[in-house]
């Protein structure tokens, strides 16, 4: 379908109409609030995260940057920082704060029937001013255009150490057919730009991304291909690059993809895990039940029997399967909308058509109960809960929170999905704050809400009762060492910092050895009871402690 990566003007104009939508937790811990609306003038896209400080930002389609400051009471407020005039971008479409607090945006412009897309860094010229230089880290050579399906380059995120940029550069084509843009590009389906993940140094100047894909590829930027159009990457807890994809206007399942280098996605030759069928001879749309006659492709006469079409690389990575119970609706050969969980199956990974956006993670572990460090994802489209009538997803409401539970099968993952508010006014992005996750709607007047989970609560812990039993010995320093050197799990690492100095090494194994043997000085409180930690960790945080042993 038609990515939210190009809003046209009518796409905006009928969201805008919509009336204003009252989001609903589904999970009883949850609660909903409205925080603020972000409307003036132009629509808000993307809302982000500083993780140095927490600080919410958002970017509207006009290029302008505000700061959202939400109080612990009272009304929350929207300050204008900067515009596109600052920026240097008029048509933004990705946004993302690295853990440096610098700011980087992504544009792209018009230069006849060409793209030209820009990535742009904002620095700070002093502490304490909102003042920032803004330079371009890197900017592609024109590339083709179609008239239609052009996703553009618009998702950003940035690498858990500031170091490099991973940048979503959007198909050009629906599904791989001929996009030719008036005859203006004769033959041509996509190009080397796009349909592809880009690594970019985050600290570049003025790099130029060619439209090549072996000079891509021979300079390092060329990070993944096969990807239609992930409109929003982001890194889990384990430092893993996640991405929602959206698929074409034919009823193929949405994705969720584990990002890696090298790796190819399927695109155009396969979405979700069906392969498109033109590659086949013989293809006869009419006969086709997975097409939607209701969408833009079918409309203008795409789906067609394609001898030309190119054959398949193979080799491509699947998408995480969804277990359900929740956004798994798909349609079988015969025209039938089934639930894969209620018929014992699976899909790879969402219903068709949701258009899955506003993907966050719990990096911090900052969320309690069942939600800590899991992933969380809206949908964008409007769907019909009760059968498939509208165009959107079908047997699925569209426009929720979804909590994504992943567990890692092999090589792979598979994901849990579950409802947890629905009701939502085209979500378009979503931010995590402390154990809180605001949600930006791009209907009605651009709402912010925020979303409240249970805060996670660190256990009680005794210093040095490193693998869970109820004694320290030499198990425990064995433990800290499987972690250290083999990669074993410690599951409560302030318990494991048994010098308390704040971070874990090698030191703490010798401190508890030298206590256990030497008669060395025990470790620091607590200790002979249960108690919290009341000192600092290194870089002023926190090493957590998931699970202990259960205090006396």
């Amino acid at each position: 379908m038609q990515a939210v990566g190009v809003l046209t003007v009518h796409a905006i104009a009928l969201v805008s109409l919509q009336v204003l939508a009252v989001p609903e937790a589904v999970h009883p811990e949850l609660t909903v609030r409205h925080v603020v609306e972000t409307a003036t003038g132009s629509q808000a896209i993307r809302l982000v995260s500083d993780p140095a400080d927490d600080t919410l930002y958002y970017l509207n389609q006009s290029g302008t940057i505000y700061r959202l400051t939400i109080p612990p009471q009272g009304a929350a407020s929207t300050e204008l920082l900067y515009t596109s005039g600052d920026t240097g971008v008029s048509s933004p479409q990705g946004f993302a704060i690295g853990g440096d607090g610098n700011f980087y945006v992504t544009g792209n412009e018009t230069q006849e029937k060409n793209t030209v897309a820009t990535v742009r860094r904002g620095v700070l010229l002093n502490a304490g001013s909102e003042e920032r230089e803004w330079t371009t880290v890197a900017r592609t050579v024109p590339y083709p255009r179609s008239d239609i399906f052009d996703h553009l380059v618009n998702g950003i995120a940035v690498s858990p150490d500031s170091e490099y940029l991973f940048v979503n550069s959007g198909s050009r084509t629906d599904h791989g057919e001929l996009q030719s843009n008036g005859g203006m590009f004769p033959g041509l389906r996509e190009a080397p730009l796009t349909a592809i993940f880009l690594k970019i140094p985050a600290a570049g100047q003025d790099i130029v991304l060619p439209d090549d894909p072996s000079a891509l590829e021979a300079a390092g930027y060329l990070f993944a291909s096969g990807l239609r159009n992930s409109f929003d990457p982001a890194f889990s807890p384990e430092g893993e690059l996640f991405s929602g994809e959206n698929s074409g206007d034919r009823d193929d399942s949405e994705e969720i993809n584990w990002i890696r280098q090298g790796r190819h996605y399927g695109f155009p030759w396969r979405m979700g895990t069906n392969d498109t069928p033109q590659q086949f001879p013989g293809y006869d749309v009419e006969a086709d039940p997975l097409v939607n006659h209701n969408y833009p492709a079918y409309m203008n006469g795409f789906f067609v029997d394609d001898p030309t079409f190119p054959p398949s690389p193979g080799g491509f990575t699947d998408p995480v399967v969804n277990r359900g119970p929740d956004a798994n609706s798909f349609r079988d050969a015969s025209g039938e909308v089934q639930d894969a969980s209620d018929t014992g199956g699976t899909i790879s990974t969402l219903t068709a058509h949701r258009s899955p956006l506003g993907l966050v993670f719990d990096v911090e572990g900052a969320l309690g109960a069942e939600f800590r460090r899991d992933g969380f994802i809206t949908a964008w489209t409007t769907g019909n809960a009760a059968g498939d009538s509208a165009t959107g997803p079908f047997k699925d409401p569209g426009e929720d929170l979804l909590h994504l539970t992943f567990s890692k099968v092999g090589n792979a993952y598979e994901v849990e999905t579950r409802r947890i508010v629905r009701g939502f006014n085209h979500p378009v992005d979503a931010a995590i704050v402390g154990h809180r996750i605001y949600v930006l709607e791009h209907g009605g007047s651009g709402s912010v809400w925020e979303v409240t989970f249970p805060a996670f609560e660190p256990p009680p812990f005794v210093r040095g009762f490193i693998n869970l039993d109820d004694a320290l010995d030499l198990s425990d320093a064995i433990t800290l060492l499987f972690h250290l050197f083999l990669g074993g799990a410690v599951p409560c690492r302030d318990a494991a910092d048994s010098n308390d100095d704040g971070s874990l090494d090698i030191a703490d194994a010798i401190y508890i050895l030298s206590y256990l043997f030497q008669g060395a000085a025990a470790p620091p409180p607590p200790f002979t009871v249960c108690g919290e930690d009341l000192t600092v960790d290194e870089n002023d945080g926190d090493l957590g402690c998931d699970q202990a042993p259960p205090c006396p």
